[in-house]
């Protein structure tokens, strides 16, 4: 028999010293238990994405030190753990091996992700063997995350011996993937007559989220145990003759819910790692913002979350008064700063170079960059970050103030249709009051013009979502889009609209990461260019 413990945990980026001091913590804990092996995420060292950390030689030696010293360190229990490794001057994304003080075997990733927010053949060579150990009479194949994908590098692993198979994974978190994460590693044991041990890293990273939810599947296929989401843990199982087992559950969420707890993981961490613990937000009486405050209380806690009414001459008295409701329910601190007098000011300022021109945008505009200036101000004088309150749907199409609305340091439901903006309200709801129902039934508006609603400007948001994640997510054409039965000049007006706003997207802040196509690292298109999607 042998017993493992999965270290799922959240390794920081560039944190070296620090992964390692919570690697040795693990390990005792581990010995502790009674565990005979410790395995650790992908590049649990480094934590994951390093990014172009990996170019740094200065990064590396320190990496290389690490792994040395805790090699010399581990008796007494076998350890498995992530981390890069140069070899003959080519970089490797690796698994080694310590055991009894030192570095027994090492694997080198054989399949690197090249797609959506991964970027290895930047950084790594390939590894052409299969890497099979054996501990306490029982053989363990090593697998790196993509790898585990691959039926030919997984039939060969089993091929070399393994009667396990170990995958250590940091693999983010994206709507909908979970089953068929579970699905396709089902399939790899099935084929292959052999269990695997799915071991994922935890934790925000920018705009990525680690959802943990670690797997243990037999070699039939069919799903054992699965860790808790977005949560550390050190979870134990063993194997025997009668084969994989544990005694942690298989945990399942309604999506709704799944997605809302990824948003506040990415919003807390994020907030935190970048040496913050206090952040402030426009708070309008609008959906967008009321959901970004309850995010934002929920991941930090109400005593450190600030909000900001700043009414201008079309800002209503409903608007106002929801505002204060909302911050009252949960406890926040809420300041009203009319943007009324700096306003007045800039169109004073302007109007001789304007004379003879009808307001326009422009004055929308100008209100919307008073606010950012008032929000801004704020976050430098008390060294609150400024979070942005902007949905997908909005930051596809435009909708949107580049140095207004869009100022901040984070913008937490960035990847949010603004359809799944009311959904998610609801759901927050419905586990405690936290957003006045007004909020939610009311028609949006920037209320940047008299009675100015969204649909002015935008169709319908079922609509509009419905064509977005068809043209954004899925890079479906504006013909395969018409031929499902939308307007054929909506769909040519929403495709245009998302092309010619790329300049504000690469100016905006960054987001969490929920869907398979996010706004950022997921969709590079250039700002200047001349394509256009025609009928």
């Amino acid at each position: 028999m042998i017993k493992i413990a999965l270290a799922q945990f959240d390794f920081a980026v560039g944190s070296v010293h620090k992964n390692i001091e919570l690697s040795r913590q693990l390990i005792a804990e581990a010995t502790d238990n009674g565990a005979d092996l410790v395995f650790f995420p992908e590049l649990s060292i480094t934590g994951y994405p390093p990014e172009d950390l990996l170019l740094r030689s200065g990064f590396l030696e320190a990496v290389d030190d690490a792994i040395k010293q805790l090699a010399v360190e581990t008796t007494g229990i076998d350890v498995i753990i992530g981390h890069p490794g140069s070899y003959s001057g080519k970089r490797y994304n690796c698994l080694s091996w310590l055991s009894a003080g030192k570095i027994r075997t090492t694997y080198q990733k054989q399949r690197l992700p090249n797609y959506l927010v991964f970027d290895e053949h930047r950084y790594f060579q390939e590894g052409d063997k299969s890497e099979v150990i054996e501990i306490n009479g029982h053989k363990l194949g090593l697998l790196i995350c993509e790898d585990s994908w691959a039926p030919d590098v997984v039939t060969a692993c089993v091929d070399a011996g393994a009667e396990l198979l170990l995958v250590a994974n940091a693999s983010p978190y994206a709507r909908g993937k979970f089953p068929h994460r579970v699905a396709d590693m089902g399939d790899r044991c099935r084929e292959n007559k052999c269990p695997m041990i799915y071991l994922n890293t935890t934790g925000g990273q920018d705009e990525l989220v680690f959802d943990g939810r670690s797997l243990l599947i037999d070699a039939s296929g069919e799903l054992i145990a699965s860790g808790p989401l977005c949560e550390d843990a050190l979870l134990y199982c063993q194997l025997d003759q009668s084969g994989l087992q544990a005694d942690w559950p298989i945990r399942e969420l309604p999506e709704l819910a799944e997605i809302y707890h990824v948003l506040v993981t990415g919003l807390r961490d994020y907030v935190y790692k970048n040496g913050f613990s206090e952040v402030v937000l426009g708070l309008s009486g609008g959906i967008d913002s009321a959901l970004t405050l309850v995010l934002s209380a929920d991941a930090l806690g109400a005593d450190n979350v600030h909000t900001l009414m700043m009414p201008s001459r079309h800002t209503s008295q409903l608007s106002l008064d929801l505002a204060i409701e909302q911050a009252d329910m949960l406890g926040i601190d809420h300041q009203t700063i009319s943007i009324e007098p700096s306003f007045t000011a800039f169109l004073d300022s302007l109007e001789p170079a304007f004379t003879g021109k009808p307001a326009d945008i422009t004055e929308e505009n100008i209100q919307a960059r008073c606010r950012g200036v008032i929000v801004m101000a704020m976050s430098n004088k008390f060294g609150w970050l400024p979070v942005s309150t902007g949905n997908k749907s909005e930051l596809a199409v435009g909708y949107s103030t580049i140095y207004g609305d869009m100022a901040g340091g984070f913008a937490p439901i960035k990847d949010c249709a603004k359809t799944l903006v009311f959904e998610l309200c609801e759901y927050r709801n419905s586990i405690n009051p936290a957003i006045p129902q007004a909020v939610i039934d009311r028609p949006p508006s920037a209320e940047l013009a008299p009675d100015q609603k969204d649909e002015d400007s935008l169709p319908p948001y079922s609509v509009l979502d419905a064509i977005l994640e068809q043209y954004v997510e899925l890079d479906h054409s504006v013909n395969d889009i018409v031929a499902q039965g939308f307007d054929p000049a909506t769909v040519e007006r929403v495709a245009s609209m998302v092309l010619i706003n790329e300049y504000k997207r690469r100016q905006a802040a960054p987001g969490v990461r929920i869907t398979s196509r996010a706004f950022g690292r997921d969709r590079r298109y250039p700002i200047t260019s001349g394509w256009r999607d025609k009928l």
